[in-house]
């Protein structure tokens, strides 16, 4: 797998699988089916061959290229009733 993830914070935004390849440039990140219009390389890492936590939400990990840790700024979403 891979995640992309914001420089600043290590906030990981999304996960992918490790095919195909994630293109980076100065304006978007292009992955196999969609554009990230808000990340590129100026304020975005991709990380390949990682393995990310069972529950992963974006935005609920962090990722410092090595390990993943809890956000603790991540607010669980409300349920829907």
């Amino acid at each position: 797998m891979q995640t992309i993830t914001f420089k600043d914070s290590n906030i990981s935004a999304y996960i992918h699988a490790d095919n195909p390849t994630i293109i980076v440039t100065a304006e978007t990140i292009t992955c196999s089916n969609f554009i990230i219009g808000d990340m590129n390389s100026s304020n975005a890492l991709v990380y390949t061959g990682v393995t990310p936590p069972g529950d992963w939400i974006g935005g609920k990990y962090l990722f410092d290229g090595t390990t993943w840790s809890a956000n603790p700024k991540y607010v669980e979403p409300a349920e829907i009733e």
